[in-house]
């Protein structure tokens, strides 16, 4: 007679785990198999699969822990959904695009996992952007195990925690995976990565994904880092696999990678026809590995099950998806007024008057530069707030913290960062390598767990490699997650030209580009005092924010200011009317505030009187102030430094000409950069850059209309 524990003994789990097990892979299998039904009907609008995956997925469902570990699961993890405690009736919701959707309210695509709960992480659809926030999720308990300051922070992580992160062999390609293991190895992170490898990219195949054909080989030089193959069909084979690299990173030995090697037996997705390149003997054979039929055969062949046994857990698993199905396909979608809701906080309102301290200001000590009055902002926010770390290129005063009683320190290239490694340690200021996305995407997962990341991106011109996380991720969190997560960090970035030798790639202001992204605050002072108001309201906002400082303005001696306290705020989108007038008003930000003063101060001596209005807050921007001073004026000039065609100021002007047509006496005009880059030479960038006297013509051809 075969008893359990001799069945046990050699299959190393309790057979009663392994036949739950098998009825996870089977519940994932016919939650595809209904969805691609349900697709065919036109009763859903997507479906993505993750068949042949659900052996391995289902034995790391049983060797993590939900809500305990952190998941930065991919659209083919579905069978890990399952075990950590997203329902058949929860995954379905989705697919029908429901408003109980608990995913993401139906604003995301089907098998984009989200649970605040269970610490599954709000998934989008950008392959590879999530390796960073994954290795950011990490580093946020790596923070709170060193930050004695923060009080609860035995609340926010636990000693033994891993961070799991998965994806397909293609998205190995990305770049950001391999940003991610640099930072994972060099502090040790307690990351898992999981490679699911089925062999193909939607129809690119690994041998031209990857050089060599197997990217644990490639990455076999990384130090601190677990590394295993298995075959990722054969359930018994992966839970060993993953026994031995969860227990090495949960012992903090550093990051593992499992390459798991799987099938994907049906197409990519819905949208996807893999017949078209994969011949029919390469799917038979696949066929032949299939994980569901394999665990089924060994249940049976070891006596655990027997057939008629095995086909009650599938008859079961059968009845609660149909039962799911039906009362998915039952329930509403979202009311069409539900858009907007969540693009930014419902809770923490920036530009309400709880962030307006600016009349009660007392100016007080010596004058400091806008680069002085940041400093100290950020010095006094740090001291309040325990959370709040600081992390860039060159942000630290000496990585090599023995040195800083032999250095002067750097603190960032344009000193913006000075001393505050010396005051708050090298644990909440640090640098990072040179790789934007990998200062953005590791605060991301900081910010959304509840950190307060400060980054500073050391030139806007080299911004780019980190847009992915800055367009898709940090501003769409929120909202995809239907306001589960959020991630209020701040991106410190010196931006703008008119300093002379800056050339094509330190010169730029493309600000439009940030502020058409719904989710963003973008801030932009031109003064010392607005930089410090408008700093602490950002680090005290609930959203992300990308706050420009130009570097013209950091030193100059016109826009100095006395400090103005530590509770100084000024709320987003409360713009300042910097000179008042009659005839003409200039709306501009940056740069061009002072120039658009002295052009108004020549103007008037011609008697011609100009408001000049400073917006300092770019999205949201202070349109009734806009309004009330073309209402009293009857003419409109925006002054910015953008390219003139498709740049901020167009967008105001068409608003000016939309709302306002009836008050206007002159056409709107604009004063901008040209259409091109900025050049090297003084004289040329001086050409190409928006000036005083450009803004006096301006002024004089709307006052002779």
């Amino acid at each position: 007679m075969v008893t359990d524990l001799m069945v046990e003994r050699r299959l190393a789990l309790p057979p009663a785990t392994i036949i739950s097990a098998y009825r996870m892979m089977y519940t994932s299998r016919r939650l595809d198999d209904k969805e691609l039904l349900l697709k065919r009907q036109n009763r859903i609008y997507f479906q993505i699969n993750g068949v042949g995956h659900e052996a391995v997925l289902a034995a790391a469902g049983l060797l993590l822990r939900p809500a305990y570990d952190w998941f930065f699961a991919y659209y083919r993890d579905r069978a890990l959904a399952l075990s950590l405690g997203i329902t058949p009736y929860d995954q379905l919701l989705a697919a029908v695009a429901a408003k109980d959707d608990p995913n993401s309210g139906a604003r995301q695509m089907p098998s984009h996992w989200s649970n605040r709960e269970l610490h599954i992480f709000a998934r989008s659809s950008a392959t590879g952007t999530q390796f960073l926030q994954a290795v950011g999720a990490a580093e946020a308990g790596y923070r709170y195990s060193m930050i004695k300051e923060i009080e609860d922070r035995a609340a926010h992580f636990k000693q033994d925690e891993v961070v799991y992160v998965s994806a397909g062999d293609g998205t190995t390609s990305e770049g950001e995976f391999w940003e991610s293991l640099n930072t994972s190895c060099n502090l040790k992170l307690p990351v898992l990565y999981m490679i699911e490898d089925n062999g193909y990219a939607i129809s690119v195949p690994v041998e031209v994904q990857t050089a060599g054909g197997s990217i644990s080989r490639l990455v076999s030089s990384f130090p601190n880092f677990y590394i295993e193959e298995c075959d990722g069909t054969d359930f018994l084979a992966s839970y060993e696999t993953l026994s031995r690299a969860v227990e090495y990173v949960r012992e903090r030995r550093g990051p593992a990678l499992v390459h798991a090697h799987v099938i994907r037996p049906y197409s990519h997705s819905q949208s996807d026809d893999e017949t078209l390149y994969r011949p029919e003997e390469e799917r038979v054979r696949e066929a032949a590995r299939d994980p569901i039929k394999r665990l089924g055969d060994l249940l049976i062949r070891e006596g655990v099950l027997t057939g008629e046994d095995l086909q009650k857990v599938k008859d079961e698993a059968d009845a609660e998806v149909n039962e799911a199905a039906e009362r998915a396909m039952g329930r509403p979608q979202p009311p069409k007024e539900s858009a907007t809701l969540y693009v930014y906080s419902p809770d923490v309102d920036p530009a309400s008057p709880e962030f307006d301290t600016e009349d009660q200001a007392h100016l007080n000590g010596r004058e400091g530069t806008m680069v002085d009055l940041i400093n100290r902002c950020m010095h006094e926010e740090m001291e309040r707030n325990p959370r709040i770390v600081v992390l860039g290129e060159d942000v630290a005063d000496a990585s090599r913290a023995e040195y800083l009683n032999r250095v002067k320190g750097k603190g960032g290239v344009f000193k913006v960062t000075a001393n505050l490694q010396r005051r708050f340690g090298g644990d909440r200021v640090y640098n990072t390598p040179l790789a934007e996305a990998n200062v953005i995407g590791r605060s991301l997962g900081m910010a959304a767990r509840g950190l307060k990341p400060i980054a500073e991106i050391q030139f806007f011109d080299y911004i780019w490699p980190a847009f992915m996380q800055l367009r898709d991720e940090a501003p769409l969190l929120r909202w995809r997650s239907n306001n589960s997560w959020k991630c209020p960090m701040v991106v410190r970035v010196p931006v703008g030209g008119y300093l002379k030798g800056g050339g094509i790639y330190h010169s730029q202001s493309g600000v439009s580009t940030f502020t058409s992204i719904p989710g963003w605050r973008v801030i932009m002072p031109s003064t010392a005092l607005d930089a410090n108001g408008l700093l602490r309201t950002a680090i005290r906002c609930d959203d992300p924010v990308l706050f420009l400082e130009h570097k013209h303005l950091y030193r100059q001696t016109y826009n100095k200011s006395l400090y103005p306290g530590p509770d100084f705020m000024i709320p987003f989108g409360k713009a300042k009317v910097v000179r008042e007038g009659t005839d003409l008003t200039i709306i501009t930000y940056g740069a061009l505030v002072q120039r658009s003063l002295v052009a108004a101060k020549q103007a008037a001596n011609e008697e011609i009187s100009v408001e000049v209005i400073d917006l300092r807050s770019l999205n949201p921007y202070d349109w009734r102030a806009i309004e009330r001073s073309i209402r009293k004026t009857n003419r409109a000039l925006i002054a910015y430094e953008d390219c003139v065609s498709w740049g901020y100021g167009a967008e105001i002007a068409a608003r000016i000409a939309d709302e306002l047509f009836d008050q206007l006496d002159a056409p709107v005009k604009r004063v901008a950069a040209l259409d091109c880059f900025v050049a090297y030479a003084p004289d040329v960038e001086d050409a190409i850059l928006p000036q005083t006297g450009d803004v006096l013509e301006a002024i004089h051809d709307i006052a002779a209309y």
